[in-house]
């Protein structure tokens, strides 16, 4: 929980970082910082946390985050062998020369539309996968202009979803991030059983009341509203893997079938029977 995701060094001119193939499935590494990144994984299938959006990514994933916009460890918990590159991009490379440059419009639009997270898909994701993968392998020059060249082909695509309706705006200081990586931590390490309000406000140092009001105001959402969509995405990983219903209700939390078939149908407006047999019927094409 006290490691710290380190960020490029102020003195270095360029304005590209390469995080190769960084391993933190052990931990669960809930963080921002004000470099935009592009971030891909495969062999794996795990949370796609990133601002308030909460899903599950299969096999692999390509996400463009904007600046200080908090989003967890793409591969926390992932226990298969797996692969994962990392692009950092100084915030003031967009400003001072993307911003300046015509030529470059579609992906000043393309850093601008990174506001709301994008998740790429289809030949995109495959294509870009393949060249952020190469990168380490490049000298500094043609480091930079295949850089420049991903962003250039992300821009172009139409293969992406929005993981926000609108752009998140990053509402805690550092003194509150670290608190509400405490409370992310604690829920995803308890979710599987019962998660008392007044035990997450005391961990707080809060009163009950004021632990509501204060975690509204920083996430958007209530607790139990915010614990029952991490135990729904939790419950769509089970699914994934071929438990059944019952099993996945249960084992993330839930005491009630009745409550986690409302609940679930809530949170992805579907009920989890209409769900697994989608999941049914594309594995049976």
């Amino acid at each position: 929980m006290k490691i710290q995701l380190e960020t490029i060094n102020p003195a270095s001119k360029s304005p590209f970082r390469l995080l190769h193939d960084p391993k933190l499935n052990h931990l669960f590494y809930w963080h921002f910082h004000p470099e935009f990144e592009l971030v891909y994984i495969e062999g794996a299938s795990a949370t796609r946390h990133v601002g308030n959006h909460i899903s599950q990514f299969t096999n692999s994933d390509l996400v463009l985050i904007g600046s200080n916009i908090p989003h967890l460890n793409f591969d926390h918990g992932v226990a298969t062998t797996y692969r994962k590159e990392v692009l950092h991009i100084k915030p003031l490379f967009k400003e001072n020369f993307i911003a300046q440059m015509p030529e470059l419009q579609s992906i000043e639009v393309l850093m601008e539309r990174s506001k709301y997270g994008l998740a790429f898909s289809g030949e995109i994701k495959k294509e870009v996968g393949e060249l952020l993968k190469e990168l380490h392998l490049l000298p500094p020059f043609e480091f930079f202009m295949q850089s420049i060249h991903i962003l250039k082909q992300l821009a172009e695509s139409k293969e992406y979803a929005l993981l926000h309706t609108k752009p998140y705006v990053n509402r805690y200081s550092k003194k509150e991030q670290e608190r509400i990586r405490q409370i992310y931590a604690l829920i995803d390490e308890r979710y599987q059983n019962k998660i008392a309000v007044d035990e997450v406000a005391a961990l707080c140092n809060l009163t009950k009341p004021a632990f509501c009001r204060y975690f509204k105001k920083a996430t958007g959402s209530t607790f139990i509203s915010f614990l029952n969509q991490y135990r729904i995405s939790q419950a769509k990983r089970l699914l994934l893997m071929g438990k059944n219903i019952s099993e996945a209700c249960y084992e993330c939390g839930f005491e009630s079938l009745s409550y986690f078939n409302r609940t679930f149908k809530k949170i992805t407006t579907e009920n989890p029977s209409d769900f697994k047999r989608k999941l049914q019927d594309r594995s049976s094409r």
